[in-house]
């Protein structure tokens, strides 16, 4: 069982991690909760969004620590918000899926079929962060670079599909757009696709698709005349190999941040993360706590934000997201 290595920088971890897309790869799920030499023992398998990876990596490295619970196995699998719910959690085989959007009715009528109750905890609160190459100097200079939403939508909308940077604005290159994004298993997609191309529209599929959100920095700061969007905790990493773009969403240019996050002013692309529990999976006592530890920590600004890079829960947020798990876990055990 891989577990983060003391001592590592989390910027080495995560890529180290999203090279091969999991920290441990999920099986079935085959959980023993006990009590062993006064502590928990037992086997977690969470699945889903690569956004909320490196947040779950995060509380799993505190919760299964020497002096808390270390004889807790806990395996998180990077495959995808959509990916998560549809070939693990809602086939019974993990007891989390992580996600970077609400599960869909699609993804509930699943889950029912297969006696899953999902039980929806917002963890944190990410930016979506529209990155390109440090070269690209047509966006504006010195922070000030910037793209409009019509813009971002027109680049990556399947209707039109510009090839040039110059289709899209006369004053800029006329030099084919590289894209790079994550694929359509992808939370971040999904919400990509609603806030920016708009429900009605399609996105582009004539790009460099991934669910490795370093593969996505890698390629855009590795081509002067390239395009990217991922979480903001991989971009918090990487912020001397590619630039951020703010977005004006009609009231000026805002930069992705976690104070403008917070704060509402970075749209439209602010969203909520969150991670599912099994309902059924709370019975046992070592995943009830590992959910109510998770919880607990969400409002922390030494792991949500220093750690990882994303907007921690509010006192209040925090408060609403442990009744809604007492409450599972009440009915879990009837």
């Amino acid at each position: 069982m891989a577990k983060q290595t003391d001592g590592v920088s989390r910027r080495t971890f995560l890529a180290g991690a999203a090279a091969t897309g999991a920290v441990a790869a999920a099986g079935c799920t085959s959980n023993t909760g006990t009590e062993t030499d006064g502590g928990l023992s037992g086997d977690i398998d969470i699945s889903g969004s690569s956004t909320v990876f490196p947040l779950s990596v995060a509380m799993r490295g505190e919760f299964t620590a020497e002096d808390v619970h270390p004889n807790v196995d806990i395996s998180v699998n990077s495959t995808g918000s959509g990916g998560g719910f549809t070939n693990y959690f809602c086939t019974g085989d993990t007891d989390f899926n992580n996600a970077s959007r609400p599960i869909t009715g699609t993804e509930e009528e699943q889950c029912s079929g297969n006696d899953v109750t999902p039980v929806e905890l917002k963890v944190a609160t990410d930016a979506v962060t529209v990155v390109v190459n440090n070269d690209a100097s047509w966006f504006g200079e010195d922070g000030e670079e910037c793209i409009t939403v019509e813009q971002l939508a027109e680049i990556w909308s399947a209707e039109g599909k510009p090839t040039t940077w110059s289709d899209v604005n006369g004053d800029w290159p006329d030099e084919e757009i590289k894209l790079y994004g994550p694929t359509d298993a992808s939370g971040t997609f999904d919400y990509f696709l609603e806030e920016i191309i708009g429900e009605e529209g399609s996105h582009r599929t004539d790009y460099q698709s991934t669910e490795q959100d370093n593969q996505i920095i890698n390629g855009v700061a590795n081509s002067e005349y390239a395009i990217g969007y991922m979480g903001y905790a991989y971009y918090s990493e990487n912020t001397d190999r590619v630039t951020a773009l703010g977005i004006d969403n009609g009231d000026g240019c805002v930069k992705p941040t976690l104070e403008t996050a917070s704060g509402g002013e970075y749209q439209p692309l602010s969203r909520p993360l969150f991670t599912y529990p099994a309902q059924s999976a709370l019975a046992e006592e070592h995943i009830a706590e590992f959910a109510r530890f998770w919880l607990e920590n969400s409002t922390s600004e030494t792991i949500v934000a220093d750690e990882v890079g994303y907007v921690p829960n509010t006192e209040e947020e925090r408060d609403e997201m442990l009744d809604r798990l007492e409450s599972a876990i009440e009915a879990a055990s009837e």
